[in-house]
């Protein structure tokens, strides 16, 4: 396994938003997208953390990604909200969208938010607990135009991507439901931080080039590129097909439908609905119906190798209180990535180093 280094949030953070800063975001939009990456490393999920810098660099290089963008109305009906993200900085356009879709669902008790041609929104989780902490429900569907990564059921060549799907949910008396997935087994990135790692993946998420399951990452990291499997075989397969539909098509971002490219750009639509559930006149029974639910779950015996029951949400609320404590680990090669990202906008590799050993 390759060495790690240990940081803490603030540190770490402090790195990301000069990288940012250096790259041409103003200071709110490099602090912002800085928070939502160190954030997804809080809660885990490291594939979605300071090691996508790298990739945002080369993209905004290439022309893909654009820095300070707005999120931009197109259709604007209270209930109904449709926005282009101009490619900016998915975790800057996303917050704005949220906020607009949320401001809309607290007035009118409901918003239907589509948003199309932003770049990568990073850990979708993260727009979810937007909506619950103002007490709503949030359901999102989103496509990515990247690079085709994820077989269909059936098949064996990549014709989509790893589309991820959210469900979020307030819970009387305790934290939210979060449950944030992506459709494929395994999120890419994920296989990305294995393969830095020089660690074996569990078969069930890759095929090689031939079709045949392997545990090496480096099919979907490096060509030439096998294919990942969506999880739970054809159901999966179908949520990454709704994802498609409603993320890419009816968002207006466009679907995959694309040869192969080198390009670095990630592009990500989402079909968001944000619901004030109160207006339904239910919340007595949907207090009363779901503590007796949560209670039923959480009586259930341990499995073997598990401590206890536990919903969506709360593995990656005790892995934030973790490194909190205990800092954020980064592999040696994610951060090698991170310098030589930042030497190419002219950014003292020292200087990087000085931030995230602050």
């Amino acid at each position: 396994m390759a060495s790690e280094r240990v940081f803490s949030a603030a540190a770490l953070t402090r790195a990301a938003t000069a990288v940012l800063r250096a790259a041409g975001s103003d200071e709110h939009e490099a602090s912002t997208v800085a928070a939502s990456l160190v954030e997804a490393n809080l809660r885990g999920h490291d594939s979605h953390g300071v090691g996508m810098i790298p990739r945002y660099i080369d993209a905004l290089l290439e022309g893909g990604l654009v820095v300070n963008q707005k999120a931009l109305p197109t259709v604007d009906t209270g209930t109904l909200l449709a926005l282009d993200g101009g490619r900016g900085y998915g975790q800057s356009i996303g917050r704005q969208a949220m906020q607009m879709a949320i401001a809309r669902a607290r007035q009118h008790g409901s918003c239907i938010m589509s948003l199309g041609n932003s770049h990568h929104l990073g850990r979708i989780g993260h727009w979810a607990e937007m909506a619950v902490a103002e007490g709503l429900v949030s359901l999102h569907f989103v496509n990515v135009l990247s690079h085709a990564r994820v077989a269909p059921y059936g098949g064996r060549d990549a014709r989509f991507g790893t589309n991820p799907c959210c469900i979020a949910i307030p819970l009387p008396g305790e934290p939210p439901f979060v449950l944030d997935y992506a459709t494929s087994a395994v999120a890419q990135g994920k296989l990305r931080v294995a393969h830095n790692k020089a660690e074996k993946v569990p078969y069930g998420r890759l095929i090689d080039t031939d079709g045949n399951p392997t545990q090496d990452p480096r099919y979907a990291v490096v060509p030439p590129f096998g294919a990942m499997l969506p999880f739970g075989e054809y159901k999966g397969y179908g949520m990454a097909v709704a994802c498609e539909l409603l993320g890419g098509a009816l968002t207006g971002g466009g679907t995959w439908h694309f040869e192969e490219s080198d390009r670095q750009r990630v592009l990500n639509g989402m079909f968001t609905v944000v619901l004030d559930a109160r207006r339904l006149g239910t919340a007595q029974a949907f207090e009363r119906e779901a503590r007796g639910f949560l209670d039923w779950l959480r009586k259930a015996r341990p499995a073997p190798g598990f401590d206890r029951v536990r919903i969506a949400g709360e593995p990656e609320r005790e892995m934030r209180a973790r490194r909190e404590r205990d800092g954020i680990p980064v592999d040696a090669t994610t951060w090698k990535e991170i310098e030589r990202a930042a030497a190419k906008v002219k950014l003292p590799v020292e200087r990087v180093n000085a931030l995230a050993e602050g």
